[in-house]
């Protein structure tokens, strides 16, 4: 915990000190960099945790209150079985997500992860939410698609939703394999705005596809 708190300290201080954009770049390039050493709750939490203190510095910025509430959205899944901390956790990713669209009303990357968010909250008790929310789901990533229709991450989470509501209405799953398989060689196609913007996801079409084989 000392070690925690020393190395957060640490950050505070190197982020008091940033004035120009390439600093900035450099610390959230130097953070994001941190999230291939996630391994569970408590990394993702602490993690987040630095993100947020780059946006109590960098007030006008999105991108570090996008990546805080990102974090706390993947703490809900790894979370095993507790509904209650799961929530807290979306709890916060719901505040930050809230900031996000007073920052960046038209930013398509918002509106996914807002998708991504309310998925979240359908995993903690599916049989009690899940059509509350996989509605609340379909309409944040219809937005975002409304807003950039060539967004992987969007279209990744249409897929999915798609995927998983296919046994309700009759589909074969492995009928959207085709649309699987154009998203995932489709998706270096997408370049992102900056090397600090959103560009997970590819992972996932990976899996779809290789569950299509």
């Amino acid at each position: 915990m000392k070690k925690i708190t020393l190395s957060l300290a640490v950050l505070f201080v190197s982020l008091v000190s940033m004035a120009q954009k390439p600093e900035f770049l450099q610390t959230m390039g130097e953070t994001l960099g941190q999230f291939s050493t996630c391994k569970n709750a408590a990394d993702f939490q602490a993690l987040g945790n630095k993100f947020q203190m780059i946006a109590d510095v960098e007030k006008a910025e999105w991108l570090p209150v996008y990546y805080q509430s990102y974090c706390y959205i993947i703490m809900s899944f790894l979370e095993p079985t507790d509904a209650t901390k799961k929530d807290s956790y979306l709890d916060v990713a719901e505040k930050s997500i809230a900031k996000l669209i007073e920052l960046v009303p038209n930013e398509s990357e918002v509106y996914a992860l807002q998708s991504f968010y309310f998925i979240g909250r359908l995993v903690v008790n599916p049989m009690e939410r899940g059509q509350e929310f996989s509605g609340l789901s379909g309409q944040a990533v219809g937005k975002s698609l409304a807003i950039d229709p060539a967004n992987p991450r969007a279209k990744l989470l249409k897929l999915q939703g798609d995927i998983g509501a296919a046994p309700y209405m009759g589909l074969d799953p492995k009928s959207f394999c085709p649309q699987a398989k154009e998203l995932l060689a489709n998706w270096d196609n997408f370049k992102p705005k900056s090397s600090i913007h959103p560009a997970w996801g590819k992972d996932q079409a990976e899996g779809i596809v290789k569950g299509c084989q």
